[in-house]
């Protein structure tokens, strides 16, 4: 019987997109059920907050969020052994519902168990707060409350952040063709390796001071919220 046990919980912990048998496949469904229940509610209720997060940090919170809700479900439902894993393995078939990507899931389940634990015997904030919450309360609002002040985190510099991405990209990418138009039409005779060249050199004197202007502009936020807190 502990044999069959082991083999039961190592099943568990494999990667979230493989069935699991028995009384887990049941534990599972009803702690995807509840997440989703928890998830609807709880996004409601933090509607009118007004929050400004980066959206990569948003999602991460509220991921790591329904895992607590559904580790401490896992308990409660009887799984305590292998509680953690389950709601893993439940947030994964989660995010196939959701039409995730199957490869993406098993990404994205590997990147949230590293996010989970800060320190060795320490979970993050979001899986704390998950796992404590209670039903109808403000327990995400909670979370989010303490990144509020948090510019890292915030949707203005991550709008900023991509800004500059999108002007690296498309100002090097048309100075590049433009440079590259201009050799070929008004220099002939150079080398194709030479047009090129030319246009390469362009793009890297626009997209480098680009670069350091960002560089400096991410330095000087964190500086000013530093002095801030």
């Amino acid at each position: 019987m502990t044999e069959k046990k082991v083999a039961s919980d190592n099943a568990t912990t494999e990667a979230s997109v493989v069935d699991t048998p028995g009384s887990d496949v049941s534990i599972m469904d009803a702690c995807i059920a509840h997440a989703k229940e928890v998830k609807a509610t709880q996004l409601e209720l933090i509607k009118s907050k007004g929050y400004d997060f980066a959206p990569e940090f948003k999602d991460m919170t509220i991921q790591l969020y329904l895992f607590g809700v559904m580790w401490r479900f896992a308990e409660n439902m009887g799984s305590a052994d292998d509680a953690r894993e389950l709601a893993f393995a439940a947030l994964g078939e989660l995010f196939l519902q959701e039409r995730m990507p199957k490869q993406k899931v098993t990404k994205r389940i590997e990147f949230l168990k590293k996010m989970s634990k800060i320190e060795e015997e320490h979970n993050a904030l979001s899986v704390v707060i998950g796992y404590e919450s209670e039903p109808g309360d403000n327990s995400l609002a909670e979370v989010f409350d303490h990144y509020v002040d948090d510019t890292q985190v915030s949707g203005a510099f991550w709008r900023l952040y991509d800004r500059g991405r999108k002007i690296m990209l498309y100002g090097g990418l048309s100075i590049a063709f433009f440079v590259i138009w201009f050799v070929t039409l008004f220099m002939p005779g150079n080398s194709t390796i030479a047009i090129l060249a030319a246009g390469l050199i362009a793009a890297a004197l626009f997209v480098i001071p680009v670069f350091l202007i960002g560089i400096f502009i991410y330095r000087t936020k964190i500086k000013k919220a530093k002095r801030a807190s």
